[in-house]
């Protein structure tokens, strides 16, 4: 059956219609990718007070966009808020403090970098810009906002130092700490870190001494990679230090410097335990008085860090009365020593031997001075004696014992009073 051709004329009517309004709505040019523009209030007083401090940013994007927030001065200098931030469609709200990007004012010099920076008092004219990310068409949406009473004043750093630029976090008494100082202009948060070159960053905390934390005035930081709590430091390196003080208006103000980490890491080393025979091998149990009493142990750093010792070097041989100053050897912080004590003994561990001879150890200069090192993992015999003279009869025979002492730190449990031996002088 054939449909009357009027019919089909009004069909094919149809279908043409319908074909031209696809083909419309497909080669239309988009509408605007930015609609509704507006920030609310247009008066600002940014100083921290609590009023009227902020004023809110409102917008939306019709397709996915660029969008950039900006403001001019009379002048047309540009300070961005938001520059070329990816937004997809939706209603966007934001609050505005006067924090723009950090900026200098004409004849202005500082050491410092400004991060972020209120804007001065003024009036303004806000932009939102949007660039639709697939046409590349722009659309801007502006208007007034004026800043009042404004806390401009910064919170530079007007001092920042540090030294040395190389030190080495390992508990041996030499360039242990680094020394961080900074003065701060005004009152504002302050922190302190260290910077590698992943990223990775390592908090910095601050010396508690004369200033409040935050509080306007020099700030110290002495830092030690955490050794002194028993924390293993950064890895060796090189590293940003990164000081950064953030005000109650949100400026920010950042400086940096530059250290290098060498030997770093928590020393570890005891007196080895031998499996057959003694731990510390005494010559005798029984000495005339005169002779001299022979000892012989193994030490081994089985930590991460070299270990700083100092003389007299192993071999060497005390009188009774004898101490370790008399040979010039003075206690060293730091320094690792093998002392030998007894119950008749007026000091601790009068008697102190270097850890290994300078053949054996690995000499390091610091500070222009040769220093001598047991290195991780490495192991040495020390070997001395002490000749005894004198008879305590109350105590004798009397125990003679080992220690392995870290100077001016501490003489670890694991190293106090190894292998005590009953030793008896006899005329």
């Amino acid at each position: 059956m054939k449909l009357p051709r009027l019919l089909t004329a009004a069909i094919a009517f149809v279908c043409l219609g319908f074909l031209v309004g696809i083909v419309y709505l497909i080669s239309r040019p988009a509408g605007p990718v930015l609609r509704d523009g507006s920030i609310n209030p247009e008066t600002i007083s940014p100083n921290a007070d609590g009023f009227s401090d902020v004023t809110e940013i409102e917008y939306r994007i019709r397709r996915a966009a660029v969008v950039s927030i900006y403001f001019e001065n009379s002048a047309g200098n540009r300070y961005y808020f938001r520059q070329d931030e990816p937004r997809s469609r939706g209603e966007y709200t934001v609050k505005f403090s006067g924090i723009v990007d950090g900026y200098l004012l004409p004849g202005e010099q500082y050491d410092a970098e400004i991060v972020t920076r209120l804007l001065s008092d003024g009036a303004y004219t806000w932009v939102i810009e949007a660039a639709d990310t697939k046409t590349g068409r722009v659309d801007t949406a502006s208007g007034l906002l004026t800043i009042e009473q404004a806390d401009t004043q910064l919170p530079d750093l007007y001092e920042f130092s540090v030294s040395p630029e190389v030190f080495t976090p390992n508990q041996d008494g030499l360039d242990d700490i680094v020394w961080i100082n900074v003065y701060l202009a005004k009152e504002a948060e302050l922190h302190v870190s260290l910077l590698d070159d992943t990223g990775q960053r390592y908090i910095v905390p601050e010396s508690q001494e004369v200033r409040l934390p935050g509080e306007a005035g020099r700030h110290t930081y002495m830092y030690d990679g955490g050794v002194d709590l028993g924390r293993n430091p950064p890895p060796d390196g090189t590293y940003t230090i990164v000081a950064e003080a953030q005000d109650a208006e949100g400026q920010i103000v950042r400086r940096h410097g530059e250290v290098t980490i060498e030997f770093g890491g928590m020393p570890l080393a005891e007196i080895v335990g031998q499996p057959i025979g003694d731990t510390v091998r005494f010559s005798s149990e029984t000495v005339i008085v005169g002779d001299v009493l022979t000892f012989e142990l193994t030490v081994e750093n089985y930590g991460d860090a070299p270990i700083r010792t100092t003389g007299p070097v192993p071999g060497y041989v005390y009188n009774q009365s004898e101490l370790y100053s008399s040979t010039g050897h003075y206690e060293e912080s730091g320094a690792w020593r093998v002392g030998i004590g007894c119950d008749t003994c007026l000091t601790d561990y009068p008697w102190r031997w270097a850890v290994g001879s300078p053949d054996e150890l690995t000499a390091i200069e610091v500070d222009g001075i040769t220093q001598y090192y047991l290195m991780p993992g490495q192991r040495v015999v020390v070997y001395g004696g002490i000749r005894l003279e004198n008879i305590v009869e109350s105590r004798n025979p009397q125990q003679f014992w080992a220690g392995l002492i870290h100077e001016d730190v501490e003489i670890a449990s694991v190293n106090q009073r190894v292998d005590p031996h009953w030793i008896e002088i006899v005329p």
